[in-house]
């Protein structure tokens, strides 16, 4: 983000304070615009990047042609509609064709797509095309969950909800033994 725009952000965030009663300039208040700012520098960062920045040379010739699956991956993201956060995990999952790629650079990927203000299932669908697109593989697979602050702290207020979206493509969507090994290995030994 440019000094200009958190500038601007930061004007707005004064602006707020004082259209929702608050007074921006009380001792505890102060220097919320700043921070709220720098979060949002933060939470905004994965429009300043690109694809083949976060993967960078981490693709690979490799004649590995079994499943490799990342699972549990922490995301946090805002939703578009509210501007309140959702989090959760995804997991992935894909069937090489000739290539991998570094593990390190699947959450980066997932980090990449998360860090905008984001629907759950664009980003499922985001992340599956961007590993389609980097390694050309015979299939990938994408799963997703989800627990929404806009469904818990204001409108319907359910606490124990959360959204799941899959994204199937390839082998993944079309071969039934491969999309059940890949849902089996992501239900197994799954984190608290």
């Amino acid at each position: 983000m440019t000094t200009k725009t958190i500038d601007g952000i930061k004007a707005l965030t004064r602006q707020l304070l004082g259209h929702i009663g608050e007074d921006p300039g009380r001792d505890g208040l102060k220097r919320t615009p700043e921070r709220v700012a720098l979060a949002w520098e933060f939470l905004a960062k994965g429009y300043d990047q690109t694809l083949e920045q976060v993967v960078g040379d981490a693709c690979f010739e490799e004649q590995y042609d079994e499943m490799v699956t990342v699972k549990d991956i922490d995301f946090f993201s805002m939703c578009e509609h509210h501007l309140l956060p959702f989090f959760g995990r995804a997991h992935v999952g894909y069937l090489p064709d000739g290539r991998v790629i570094g593990l390190s650079k699947i959450p980066r990927i997932i980090d990449m797509y998360a860090r905008r203000l984001q629907v759950q299932e664009r980003m499922t669908l985001q992340i599956a095309n961007a590993l389609m697109e980097v390694l050309k593989p015979k299939g990938v697979g994408v799963v997703v969950e989800g627990i929404h602050m806009c469904m818990q702290m204001r409108g319907v207020e359910k606490q124990n909800c959360y959204a799941t979206t899959s994204h199937m493509v390839g082998e993944f969507k079309s071969n039934q033994k491969t999309r059940e090994e890949f849902l089996q290995i992501i239900s197994m030994g799954r984190r608290g």
